[in-house]
């Protein structure tokens, strides 16, 4: 991929074509969510006045989620984009190769990357939900100033106000996990579907559990790669390359490839729970 290889592994079509379709599909699912949110804000906006008020309107709050909504999706379909590029990249230029030197290239295409798009702008959606509950005591003195008793208008303003002090700091907190998210997203843009390089050395570990190798190296991105999107000979390949160059390193192996009964869970693709470790 970037240095001399020796051999290299490509995704099957079959699962090219699967993951194109499931990130499309996501990616539509964004943008149509992008786009209800927006309809329904601007709905909503024109349906109230705008006039400058010292609480919190419930109307504003809800535009607020909904502007929210349409940010945290339209970022989700450019991610989307971005993984389905990286996954047309690696479709041509391979997802592991062999290095001359004792390393191995590893591009980690795994579907799992869709569904930590999905987790990561469902965090965000939470804490921004948080954020609202925080500011509940402010909508709420909106309507203790209209209460009809004098007193219970006093009493029911001034137990707002002091609730509002404590959400206003539990809002400020969660507001703060939102935009450290945000630059976590920057850093999750630039490592998705990156080619990272691996020394195999006694620093190097490698599991291989239901058929998802994965690949972890001290201070570096953990990289994992479905063996089932490989085609069943570049599947066993890829093992045996993997323990030739495991041993040459003079390292232990503790798979068997002698073993017939775990010759037979090769053959069919049902490697489980392998770990390559010195």
């Amino acid at each position: 991929m970037i240095q001399p290889v020796t051999r290299t592994f490509y995704q099957d079509r079959a699962s090219y074509i699967r993951t194109r379709r499931l990130g499309w599909l996501m990616c539509t699912a964004y943008l149509l969510c992008t786009l209800a949110s927006l309809l329904m804000s601007f709905k909503l906006w024109g349906t109230y006045t705008h006039v400058f008020t010292f609480y919190l309107k419930w109307q504003d709050a809800l535009v607020a989620l909904l502007w929210l909504v349409a940010f945290l999706t339209l970022c989700g379909s450019v991610l989307t984009l971005r993984f389905l590029n990286v996954v047309h990249t690696g479709y041509r230029k391979g997802v592991f190769a062999f290095l001359d030197t004792p390393q191995l290239a590893v591009r980690d295409l795994s579907s799992e990357n869709l569904a930590s798009i999905f987790w990561m702008l469902g965090a965000s959606f939470g804490c921004f939900l948080v954020v609202l509950v925080g500011l509940v005591p402010v909508i709420l003195i909106g309507w203790t100033l209209h209460l009809a008793p004098p007193f219970l208008a006093v009493v029911g303003t001034a137990l707002a106000i002091l609730l509002s002090l404590v959400g206003i700091v539990l809002s400020i907190m969660f507001a703060s996990f939102i935009a450290i998210s945000l630059f976590g997203a920057v850093a999750f843009w630039q490592k998705l579907g990156a080619v990272n390089i691996y020394s195999i050395n006694t620093q190097t570990t490698i599991r291989c559990d239901d058929n998802l190798l994965t690949v972890i190296y001290p201070n570096m991105p953990e990289s994992m790669i479905d063996l089932n999107t490989l085609d069943k000979r570049d599947r066993l390949l890829l093992l045996a390359l993997l323990r030739e160059r495991w041993l040459a390193s003079g390292r232990l192996w503790n798979l068997e490839f002698g073993d017939e009964k775990t010759a037979d869970a090769q053959e069919e693709g049902t490697l489980s729970n392998v770990v390559f470790v010195s």
